[in-house]
């Protein structure tokens, strides 16, 4: 009996730590959703499809060797309705690393 019970505390702690972990990425999700639009209403563009896509994550240290999860987001926008181009946005948790769009090719 006691082995069914330790089963489920094990499985109930890990849906708690999935469920955290669910709501983190979410939470940078909006965050760099925000920072997109924040970012062409600055620079005078249109955000296309008016969400971000997760571009992937890494593992970087900070000026004091701490480890940290860095994520990555892209966005897709256009200056003149016709070309689409793509910008980005790196997160260290809910902090901007960076936000980039193309530079101009003529």
């Amino acid at each position: 009996m006691s082995d069914d019970l330790l089963f489920l505390v094990a499985a109930a702690a890990g849906l708690a730590l999935c469920y955290r972990l669910w709501v983190w990425a979410m939470d940078a999700r909006a965050a760099a959703n925000r920072i997109a639009r924040e970012t062409c209403s600055r620079a005078v563009v249109q955000m296309l499809d008016d969400t971000v896509a997760f571009a992937g994550f890494r593992l970087a240290r900070n000026e004091r060797g701490v480890r940290r999860l860095l994520r990555t987001y892209t966005f897709d926008y256009t200056r003149d309705g016709f070309e689409r181009r793509r910008g980005f946005i790196v997160l260290s948790g809910a902090a901007i690393e960076a936000v980039g769009l193309a530079d101009d090719v003529h």
